[in-house]
């Protein structure tokens, strides 16, 4: 089977300081990757160089896609990662306003990606966006609401709604329970295993809450300054760690 995504020797540095270091894995369709390791341990740099957001110093992010077969996104024009980023790639922010348009109503921010892919119709746009709410569990009362007058974990909730709606194949999550209150990251996670599962995604998912990545991913990577120190199927790395770093990460969750 193909990659759907297959990264080559990312490597970032900031000067002196190393982002992240010779990454280098394959994600299948439909699996979920996992990223750990306390702040500053170069996880969200990597999903940011993998995301086109920052530029690696070296490596290569070679997605297959749709239209090409397998493409390397670093050496791809600015237009063409663009349009990926609209159609078969989403990117949910650690902070919801980071994501969405917090002067657009709640059916405008999803009606937006639509129209970024060429949709015009205003009633297929609006339905549509009406029943992305409703599968986020937003009431469809709120469609023409500003996201300023919604909670935090709703919020999060239409960011999802809005990267979710053009059927991307890959999304990259950094922290997406970040910040919410513990009953509310419990209902988000369930609402993205469900639409994981039910829509086949792929996803990377950056987090330092290791409850998140035992929910949601199959596969783990541990990092730590700006290297990863080891990686495996998820419940094996969280049950039998081998490097002491992961040791001290699962004995300080026990310990809690």
């Amino acid at each position: 089977m193909t990659p759907l995504l297959s990264v080559q020797g990312i490597t970032k540095r900031y000067g002196a300081h190393i982002g992240c270091a010779d990454v280098s894995f394959d994600l299948y369709p439909g699996e979920v990757m996992g990223i750990v390791g306390e702040s500053g341990s170069g996880k969200s740099t990597l999903l940011n160089c993998m995301a086109g957001h920052l530029r690696p110093d070296a490596g290569s992010v070679v997605f297959d896609t749709r239209g090409h077969g397998p493409r390397d996104t670093v050496t791809m024009s600015e237009p063409e990662r663009r349009m990926l980023g609209r159609t078969d790639w989403a990117f949910v922010h650690q902070h919801a306003r980071d994501g969405l348009r917090m002067g657009v109503s709640a059916g405008g921010n999803v009606g937006e990606r639509l129209m970024a892919v060429g949709a015009r119709h205003y009633g297929d746009i609006r339905d549509k966006a009406v029943d992305w709410l409703e599968r986020v569990e937003i009431d469809a009362g709120r469609v023409d609401d500003r996201p300023t007058t919604f909670s935090g974990g709703m919020q999060q909730r239409l960011q999802i709604a809005r990267n979710l709606v053009t059927g991307p194949r890959l999304v990259f999550m950094d922290e997406p329970t970040g910040g919410l209150d513990v009953s509310v990251q419990a209902r988000l996670l369930d609402l993205l295993r469900g639409l994981v599962r039910d829509m086949g995604l792929s996803a990377i998912i950056v987090t330092h809450d290791l409850a998140v990545v035992r929910l949601l991913a199959d596969r783990l990577m541990v990092m730590k300054d700006g290297h990863v120190v080891e990686n495996g199927l998820t419940d094996q790395v969280l049950d039998d760690p081998q490097h002491a770093y992961t040791q001290l990460l699962v004995s300080s969750v026990l310990q809690v």
